[in-house]
């Protein structure tokens, strides 16, 4: 890249944002942008649902002209993806795949054969149904970045993560794509409250830690752990030994019953203790890479103190996201710029070569997982500089993880072939082999895919159903 580049194009940034009518993440990155004020530029909105983009370009404005914001952005509403995407250096993905009446169905029609989600938006039944109807959107997505935009870095926030970013590799090879995910974030945050609570260390941040990340999305590990030298790996065990009975509710989460989101890290514990790693997501998306062990039911799930989010509050958040919407509008709110706590403009900032970065990243298998299958993506740390992700080797997977790891791994690699062929055999095989359903009889889940197959019938190829 010339200096030209950095110096000069780095205040005229064109970021293409696919999903653009976000109510969430694309209010965080607004904010972020407009606090940071080493890069400026134009944000293009693109969204199906055009007025949302509208919305969030007076959003967007408004929060330009703030007297806080320190980097005005220009807003701007794209009619098409080919007019969003051309001349764009950043692709961001953040897109809702179908609605939430089809999630309703991903997450609750399980139920009736006992099988319950705390989730439902990457493994699982729910995320079986979701990946469905999302790889076709990313097969278009990928084809437009191809031939619109193809040397962009492109990040994805969508789930599910993996799957979404094997797909657009698998459409174009040569894309420079890479997920994002906070949900390490989070564990680094919990062992920083324990070094408070156990040594009396105070106000480490999170990105003071040095930790070894593997693993694919919401099923990542930490194989090490370290703070200025002092090996974190025997610490956290007696902190888990401490509190698996009763759960850790302090630090930044509280009380897990007062969020949907929170939790009090006894999966965690666990899991620690049963195979030695620290797993490093939330509890909601860990239990559900595993047998029912933590999920067995509604009961079961509390009794290990996390909750199963429910879609009627999905759709209740919605309408409370649509009215603060209608407030940064109008007025009624400001719309002061704040921190995020993402890092996505922060990686921006590195591939412009305006500073470098490690940060866990999902991106196909290049030999940073060893004993996982090339090109598969995986999550582990990467080192992003001017131009560049390089990933940071993770050593093989622990042999007692791999079992659990790699039949996700398969699982994935195999959801993606059944969408990608519309191969209803191989997508129920698929389907069955997740571990939340294990004790289904295959009567019942034949008719039960069958049923959430159809649940899906306008978001797929007619294929499916010939």
């Amino acid at each position: 890249m010339s200096d030209k580049r950095m110096t000069k194009d780095v205040r005229d940034l064109k970021i293409a944002y696919i999903g653009g009518g976000s109510r969430g993440w694309a209010w965080g990155l607004m904010s972020d942008l407009a606090m940071d004020q080493e890069i400026c530029g134009e944000v293009r909105l693109y969204d199906i649902d055009r007025q949302a983009a509208e919305r969030n370009r007076v959003i967007g404005s408004k929060m330009s002209a703030h007297p806080a914001t320190l980097s005005p952005w220009k807003y701007t509403v794209a009619a098409s993806l080919q007019e969003a995407l051309t001349g764009a250096d950043f692709v961001v993905i953040s897109i809702l795949p179908g609605t939430f009446d089809e999630m309703e169905k991903d997450v609750h029609l399980p139920e009736r054969v006992g099988v319950y989600q705390s989730v439902g938006d990457t493994v699982g039944a729910g995320g079986f149904m979701r990946a469905m109807r999302t790889i076709p959107m990313f097969v278009t997505i990928a084809e437009a970045i191809r031939d619109h935009c193809p040397k962009a870095w492109v990040i994805n926030y969508t789930n599910p993560m993996t799957l979404c970013v094997r797909t657009l590799y698998e459409v174009f090879p040569d894309i420079r794509a890479f997920g994002c995910c906070h949900e390490v974030f989070g564990t680094q945050k919990l062992l920083c409250a324990m070094l408070e609570e156990m040594c009396g260390i105070r106000d480490v941040k999170r990105q003071e830690l040095y930790t070894t990340v593997t693993g694919i999305n919401h099923f990542t590990w930490l194989t090490e752990a370290s703070y200025k030298g002092l090996d974190l790996m025997p610490l956290y065990r007696e902190f888990a030994q401490k509190y698996w009975e009763t759960g850790y509710e302090g630090g930044q989460d509280g009380n897990w019953m007062n969020s949907y989101f929170s939790c009090a890290h006894r999966v965690k514990f666990d899991l620690f203790l049963r195979y030695g790693a620290i797993a490093a997501a939330g509890d909601r998306h860990l239990a559900e890479f595993l047998p029912p062990w933590y999920l067995k039911n509604p009961a079961t799930a509390a009794r290990w103190k996390f909750s199963l989010t429910p879609v009627s509050w999905r759709k209740e958040d919605l309408q409370r996201r649509l009215a603060r919407s209608d407030r940064l509008i109008s007025g009624e709110e400001d719309a002061a710029p704040k921190p995020s706590g993402e890092e996505g403009h922060l990686l921006m900032k590195a591939l412009l070569g305006l500073n470098d970065l490690v940060s866990n990243v999902n991106i196909p298998n290049r030999g940073q997982i060893p004993n996982l299958p090339l090109g598969a993506v995986v999550e582990t740390n990467a080192l992003f500089g001017l131009d560049r992700i390089s990933p940071v080797s993770a050593g093989n997977m622990p042999g007692n993880l791999l079992p659990l790891v790699a039949r996700h791994v398969y699982n994935q690699e195999n959801t993606l072939k059944a969408a990608m062929t519309c191969d209803r055999t191989l997508g129920f095989s698929t389907f069955m082999n997740d571990p939340q359903l294990g004790a289904v009889s295959l009567e019942d889940g034949q008719k039960l895919f069958n049923d959430m197959l159809e649940a899906q019938k306008a978001y797929l190829p007619e294929e499916w159903f010939m």
